[in-house]
């Protein structure tokens, strides 16, 4: 069977635990897909991830290859406590564009 990953919205730490985990699977048989919209928010050093011709190389520095900005992860921390979300609500959300909307929580 193939396998593919994709990834909803996340930060560079889990960006390249993903494409460490896409490099270790051998039946990743379809491109995995990423939304990386928070760069501009990011905790990691800049550079240490690069998108190239659609890739993601894999990080060649120790770990996950990345290097947490201490500043950066200190202002999204702040952020992060002061907003006061602390539990997602999908089907809330989705329900805005269908009200008869039910979440299907298969249990695999």
């Amino acid at each position: 069977m193939g396998l593919s990953m994709h990834s909803n919205s996340h930060l560079g730490i889990s960006l390249a635990a993903m494409t460490h985990l896409a490099a270790a699977t051998p039946n990743l048989t379809y491109a995995c897909d990423t939304h990386w919209p928070w760069k501009t928010e990011d905790v990691i050093v800049d550079g240490a991830l690069t998108f190239v011709d659609g890739a993601v190389p894999v990080p060649g520095a120790p770990g996950l290859g990345v290097e947490l900005e201490p500043d950066a992860l200190a202002r999204l921390h702040e952020s992060y406590v002061r907003c006061g979300l602390r539990n997602r609500d999908d089907t809330g959300y989705m329900r805005r564009f269908d009200p008869s909307f039910q979440a299907d929580l298969a249990r695999w």
